[in-house]
């Protein structure tokens, strides 16, 4: 006779053998991430020290670890316009301890690159969007023009055009500077650097003249009187700043915002995922933190990892329109 539930139990105990290995390795993620963070996390800035990105990451891991009462270290890996950290994240477990601050360039660099080592759609998970800046198009102080349009007149004054730094190919102020070259009609010579502290230095020095950089980056260089900005990429004027018009007033339609956000590997657990945001969700909100973004014009909102992917696709149109248009090309 059929003894259906003394059945029911050994099969019940040889399929919990055979699944030992699985379930023992799950609970790896699993558990983990309910008591995540319980040891430091990397936070991977593919980006130099001092740039928009980097300065802004600093201020909210900052506040992050002493709300979580866990080191987040800021691991600054730059390279190929932010590609050659994005691929060491994309690449890392995804476990919760490493953490992806990138930028625009995230949505950049596909338009203009074939060869990436990883894809933000398959490899990466958005987590929050942290900031959205404008930038400033900086001068050194010794610079002949001190307008925009002062700017534009020498640039079609000068044979073969002007030389215009970016952060770097494919980054943001690199696309600000063709927004700005094709608005106006000039020639110019994009000249990449690696990162807008590297840049800002330049500028400051008079290796370079003008130049793109992250307003949240490169204001204290401007208040402290080392650079003259001639104009940012926002709207209307900046509360920092009063006196630096937008580019719009002279060239309608030139709005160029560089974004910051956390991403983490595909696969990193939906708890790690939702503590993340929420811990950002707080950083934001803090006042000291809201004080000192405000003061580097930096944008804030709180979101969710959906509505930061909603961005996301509408930045890589945005983009990837301004290249196809531009007709821009990287070597």
């Amino acid at each position: 006779m059929t003894r259906p539930i003394a059945t029911g139990r050994r099969l019940g105990r040889r399929a919990l053998l055979q699944a030992a290995p699985a379930v023992l390795a799950a609970p790896a993620f699993a558990q983990s991430a309910a008591n995540w963070p319980d040891r430091p996390v990397r936070v991977i800035v593919p980006w130099p020290p001092g740039g928009g990105a980097d300065t802004v990451g600093r201020i909210l891991f900052t506040h992050v670890s002493e709300a979580m009462r866990t080191s987040f270290v800021i691991e600054n890996r730059p390279g190929a316009a932010g590609a050659v950290g994005a691929a060491v994240a994309a690449r890392a477990e995804p476990d919760g301890y490493t953490v992806l601050y990138d930028s625009t360039p995230q949505t950049i660099n596909p338009a203009l690159r074939s060869d990436l080592p990883f894809d933000l759609w398959r490899d990466l998970r958005p987590v929050f969007l942290a900031a959205v800046v404008p930038n400033l198009l900086i001068a050194t102080n010794s610079a002949p023009a001190k307008t925009l349009p002062e700017l534009i007149a020498a640039a079609k004054a000068t044979p073969g055009g002007l030389n215009i730094g970016s952060s770097g190919t494919g980054s943001a102020q690199h696309m600000a500077l063709e927004l700005f070259r094709l608005a106006a009609g000039i020639p110019a010579n994009h000249v990449p650097y690696r990162g807008g502290g590297p840049l800002a230095n330049d500028v400051i020095g008079g290796q370079i003249l003008y130049g793109f950089a992250n307003a949240s980056g490169a204001v204290g260089h401007v208040k402290g009187g080392s650079v003259r900005a001639l104009c940012h990429t926002g709207n209307g004027r900046l509360a920092s700043l009063p006196d630096v018009p937008p580019m719009s007033d002279t060239l309608p339609g030139t709005v160029a915002f560089e974004w910051n956000g956390a991403f983490v590997p595909t696969g990193t657990p939906d708890a790690v995922v939702t503590r993340l945001n929420e811990a950002l969700n707080a950083a934001v909100r803090a006042p000291a933190v809201a004080t000192r973004l405000a003061e580097l014009n930096v944008g804030t909102r709180p979101n969710t990892p959906e509505e930061f992917t909603a961005f996301l696709h509408s930045e890589w149109d945005k983009w990837h329109r301004v290249v196809r248009d531009g007709n821009i090309r990287v070597d």
